[in-house]
């Protein structure tokens, strides 16, 4: 097919490095050291690169995709054919459990239940004795949180799958949502594309409610009030009056009209749905570019009869093997790959940095980002009828659901560089710049995947309980595709501008920062909104942009440095509050030099912290998670985020120092 990787090989996995592969006597951040530093950063990255051109690093999650991966097989009846995986799993689960016996969520968050039930019972699947001193601790740790009935929907569900857990317990999906008319207030497309993609084939698993016994399926030593006495009503927070409150006696009625077998037009909405799982299969076997979108399209594919080795399956059962990582004594499964988000952020870096815009491996990158464009509708089109197809998506195949944060970074690397076919190019970005700009949503922002996908309500349902149904717009996107209008001097409508000057600022926080819906948390969220206000041509004197300013500097650490916890989505005295780290120091330089404070007492320190913490071979070391999923449930760790953000910010303000 065309764009098809000749060869699809593991991520750059980068592992931390020892504290003895570190420079033990740092020098000061002179301009020669900032040199030195740029150089290192460019020579790693450029070693890094794949031979069709592109970049891509591993991107780390906690341990339930890896858990879920195994319940699959287990249910699917193919966990024979991976002794081999499984054992290397079990050793990656048990080296990921922590002192306290539990397993994190994010790096340090000191273990967080629902993933800890997955962990464990992965591991009894695969044969842990729960008498075992781990799976002690890991229960102990279980039960003393409240136990199974206190788990995450998802989590119910996976355990329903072995009768872990009764279906009873868990929200009733019904099918004839597939049927609803487009006009009605609500429709499938009203989900989010990783929600839409994801519940559409749950909906066929929880029409058939399978129960696959297994040794080891069972979980009853996790209910902490005992099995019999479980409570299986769904939690409701805010009340019995509230909307979450009618929404679970709506799920009353229907989980009656199911046992009386009153669903309408069952069997055909099942069809739809199997249907719309098909179709949405990329023909590389892919799934939405998301392993739960995957994972739930092969179980709702298996209860709808279709065996392992219907070409479908095997399709969909390699893609999933393509998103996991294998060493030589472990296995684990990634929530997705990056490989366009790289190699545009690493473009831009390496350009940042200096590097010819027509050097070798930048031309390379370019023309493999051009093979990656998509020109056909995908799900967006259902809201939006007047955009032109040309955006890009974040995986090698996730042709129905490009973003249009991913378009902003392509289309900014390829602006700046210098390829044999510039005309083609040109071409090529007005497509692309013509299909973000009719993205925009009614209030003036950007969402990431669809048009006005804003029901609020949606987060209130029980099967909802991530808070995480929908994509509205958000200040960080927003200020990216303002950031691309900018770099590329497009003339965007004047109107399409203004509302989205107007939404950011509606958007601003009191204290001056920006919320982060996809890096954590607001020092991505300010310096995104800075960058993108400053590159349209706003001056960065305007005062809402020097209270962002203002704000960055009010938070960096001691040792120079900026670090924000993951814990601070839910609690806002953590804002701009953590550990220093890498990629979250070159974001916070990144907006002080946008904002011109690239010559401050606070920017030099910086860069001191970037520099004195590189490794002799040019990358740096970072632990932390610093991606979003979704707030508060799913954060992810970008291998590579380490490494180009720094050299982007060296890059700059070596410029910014030169002026």
């Amino acid at each position: 097919m065309p764009g098809f990787a000749p060869r699809f090989v593991q991520p750059v996995v980068e592992s931390p490095l020892p504290p003895a592969f570190r420079s033990a006597r740092p020098a000061p951040a002179t301009a020669a050291a900032v040199e030195a530093a740029i150089r290192k950063a460019q020579a790693y990255l450029l070693s890094k690169q794949y031979p069709e051109g592109y970049w891509w690093a591993e991107l780390e999650a906690n341990v339930t995709l890896t858990a879920e991966y195994v319940f699959l097989h287990k249910v699917l009846g193919t966990d024979g054919e991976r002794t081999r995986q499984f054992e290397k799993i079990r050793t990656y689960l048990r080296r990921q459990q922590r002192e306290h016996g539990g397993w994190e969520l994010y790096y340090g968050d000191g273990g967080e239940l629902s993933t800890s039930i997955e962990a464990y019972f992965a591991l009894k699947l695969l044969g842990d004795s729960p008498d075992l001193p781990h799976m002690a601790r890991a229960r102990q740790f279980i039960l003393a949180r409240g136990g199974i009935t206190k788990a995450r929907v998802f989590t119910k569900i996976h355990l329903a799958l072995f009768g872990a857990f009764p279906w009873e317990g868990c929200p009733t999906l019904p099918p004839w949502i597939m049927l609803l008319p487009d006009w009605f207030p609500f429709t499938i497309y009203e989900l989010a594309s990783w929600a839409r993609s994801s519940t559409v084939p749950l909906l066929l698993v929880s029409d058939r409610k399978p129960v696959v016994r297994v040794p080891g399926g069972d979980a009853d030593e996790l209910y902490a009030e005992g099995r019999a006495q479980a409570d299986l009503s769904l939690p409701n927070p805010a009340g019995l009056l509230s909307l979450g409150g009618v929404f679970i006696g709506f799920d009353r009625m229907l989980k009656l009209m199911e046992r009386f077998d009153l669903s309408p037009r069952r069997a055909e909405a099942l069809a739809r749905a199997e249907q719309w799982t098909l179709e949405h299969q990329d023909d590389s076997g892919d799934w939405g570019g998301i392993i739960p979108a995957m994972l739930n399209s092969l179980l709702g594919l298996h209860c709808r009869g279709y065996a392992p080795t219907h070409p479908v399956m095997q399709k969909g059962i390699a893609a999933v093997e393509r998103f996991c990582i294998e060493t030589e004594d472990e296995f684990h499964t990634q929530p997705c790959v990056s490989p366009v988000w790289d190699t545009g952020l690493t473009i831009l870096a390496l350009l940042d940095s200096g590097l010819p815009n027509d050097h070798p491996a930048l031309v390379r990158a370019g023309e493999w980002l051009l093979s990656k464009q998509i020109f056909r509708d995908g799900d967006w089109r259902f809201k939006n009828r007047t955009g032109p197809a040309g955006g890009w998506a974040f995986e090698f195949w996730n042709d129905f659901f490009p973003d249009v944060d991913d378009t902003a970074v392509v289309t900014m690397a390829l602006h700046r560089l210098k390829l044999p076919d510039e005309a083609e190019k040109q071409r090529r970005l007005k497509l692309a710049i013509e299909w973000t700009l009719s993205m925009q949503s009614k209030n003036g922002g950007w969402g990431a995947f669809d048009v006005d996908n804003d029901l609020e309500i949606l987060n209130d349902i029980p099967y909802g309980d991530l808070k995480a149904m929908i994509d509205p717009p958000t200040a960080d996107l927003t200020g990216h595709i303002l950031e691309m209008l900018g770099v590329t001097g497009y003339a965007a409508p004047r109107e399409k501008v203004e509302r989205a000057i107007a939404f950011i600022k509606s958007k601003q926080e009191p204290e001056g920062c920006w919320w982060g819906r996809w890096g954590v948390n607001y020092i991505y969220g300010t310096h995104m909104v800075i960058c993108g206000l400053v590159a349209l041509g706003l001056d960065p004197r305007e005062a809402f942009i020097m209270r962002g300013t203002q704000w960055l500097n009010s938070c960096q650490n001691e040792d120079g440095g900026w670090g924000e916890t993951c814990a601070s989505y839910g609690d806002r005295t953590l804002m701009g509050v953590g550990k220093s780290t890498p990629s979250q120091t070159a974001w916070a330089l990144l907006g002080l030099m946008a904002g011109g404070e690239g010559k401050s007492d606070c920017a030099r320190r910086g860069i001191e912290y970037l520099v004195t913490h590189q490794n002799d071979d040019g990358s740096w070391t970072e632990a932390e998670f610093t991606g979003t999923g979704f707030p508060n449930h799913f954060y992810m760790n970008y291998h590579f985020y380490r490494n180009y953000f720094p050299l982007m910010a060296l890059g700059r303000y070596r410029a910014f120092a030169r002026t």
